[in-house]
This record gives structure tokens, sequence and C-alpha cells, in this order.
């Protein structure tokens, strides 16, 4: 089964030039993938280059895939996603994966931005201070998920509401209120690396519901899951559609 035009045309736009040594070693196998990524796929998504890398990137820092990561950081500089983009949203990912996860990305992603010919560090991008961060995250906070916010804090058992400041202060207060991206994105990009977790489906339907609060609509969270659908498999995507006609319906489009 060759390759169709538009998925030989579709995979250059991300990788010019790139010879492949699966394509060597594993032909029918590129032919399942790319055939399917570089082809279906990408004819059903109606995202931006740019933005489809960069949800890749998350979900793939989410997903704990290394390797791929690598490939498709350089993918997603060729297409115009810019340094301090890319930085952002490995500094995004501490907080909803953990440093655990996340410390061999940056280092990897220090690694080919320095053998891009990038100068680091890159222009500071925080807009708090330790005074600040908790106000300002607590706005932030209401401003995606509305007055929501105010009850679950309330909720909270006293011997936990620490952790209800902390979501405030560090997630939000010192990471959502950077510059370098918009909100919208980001909130695309949470998305992006709760739906390539397990387990955290609860968040996912919040975040659906945060997503349509800053403007992103149903058909571009779908066009996420479509999109990671070749890089995170099925259960993990199909789990998020679940979520997404849980949250919004087909027939109550936004």
């Amino acid at each position: 089964m060759a390759l169709s035009e538009a998925a030989e045309r579709n995979h250059a736009r991300w990788f010019p030039g790139h010879v492949s040594t699966l394509k060597v070693t594993d032909p029918e196998f590129i032919e399942l993938f790319d055939g399917f990524a570089f082809d279906e796929v990408d004819a059903q998504v109606h995202l931006d280059d740019r933005t489809r890398l960069m949800v890749i990137l998350a979900a793939l820092i989410a997903g704990q895939a290394l390797g791929e990561y690598k490939i498709m950081l350089r993918a997603a500089l060729t297409v115009g996603v810019t340094p301090a983009e890319v930085k952002e949203i490995v500094y995004q990912a501490v907080p909803y994966c953990g440093i655990a996860v996340v410390f061999d990305f940056l280092h990897a992603t220090n690694e080919i931005l320095a053998g891009a010919g990038v100068q680091l560090p890159l222009e500071g991008q925080s807009t708090t201070t330790r005074e600040t961060r908790m106000e300002r995250g607590v706005a932030l906070q209401k401003a995606i998920f509305g007055e929501a916010i105010d009850r679950m804090r309330e909720a909270a058992p006293v011997d936990q509401r620490h952790i209800q400041d902390h979501l405030s202060a560090n997630c939000f207060g010192d990471y959502y209120t950077r510059t370098g991206l918009d909100l919208r994105l980001r909130e695309l990009l949470t998305f992006s690396m709760l739906l390539a977790q397990r387990g955290c489906e609860a968040q996912v339907k919040g975040h659906i519901r945060g997503n349509l609060q800053v403007g992103n609509d149903r058909a571009t969270l779908l066009g996420v899951i479509t999109q990671l659908l070749p890089y995170l498999g099925y259960p993990r995507t199909l789990n998020a559609l679940q979520a997404l006609n849980e949250v919004l319906p087909a027939s109550g489009l936004a």
C-alpha cells in the first residue's frame, strides 16, 4: 500500500528533507502510520500547524514519550513554534504532570534549542510576585471556571485547604499568568495533557468547560482529540471523546 501524495506532502511540511530510517527497516509500518496520521487524520483536523504541534508536544510530555517528543519538537520549530512557546509548554506541564515526568523533557528541550543556536536562558515571562500570585491565580481561575471556584475552595476540608491554595497560587498564579502563550492556548494544552494521562476523566471534563469559557469550541476540542489519536492511541482519545460528548453533546454544538 503506497503512501498517498497527500501523506507525502503533509509529512514533508513538518519534516522537510527527512530520510526515515523506519522507512528502510519497517516500510509496511510507515505506510500504515503515515497514511493514517498524515493523510486521513490531517484531512479531518482544521487546526493550523503551530497549534497541532503544540498540543502534540503537550500530550507527549504527559504521556512520557520522550523519544517522540524530541522528533516532534524539531517539527514544531520547523513550522514556526517559537522557543519561548516551547519552554512555556514544558513549564506548564510541571503542575499537571510533576517534575519527575517533566525533568528529562526540560533538559532535552534545552539541548535541542541550544543545538539550533538559541541562546539560553530565554527572556523571562513571569508577571506575578510572591505577593500577587495568589490573588492573580484565583482571579484567573474564576475567569475560566466561574464562581464554582469559591464554592470549591469553601468546601475543602480544613486540613486540605492548603492544596486549594497551592492550586490557585502555584498552578494558576505562577504558570497560567506567564506571557508567551495566551489563555486559549494554555487551556488547549492543559486539555491535551490531561487526556494523555490515565484516571483524569473528571479533570478532563472540568477543562472542557474551561476551554468553552475561554473560546475553544466543540469543533476545536474535537480537532485536538483527532490530532492526538495517532500519538496516544484509541483508549485515551475515546475517553476524551466520551467526556466531550457528556459535557457538550453533539446536538448542542458550541
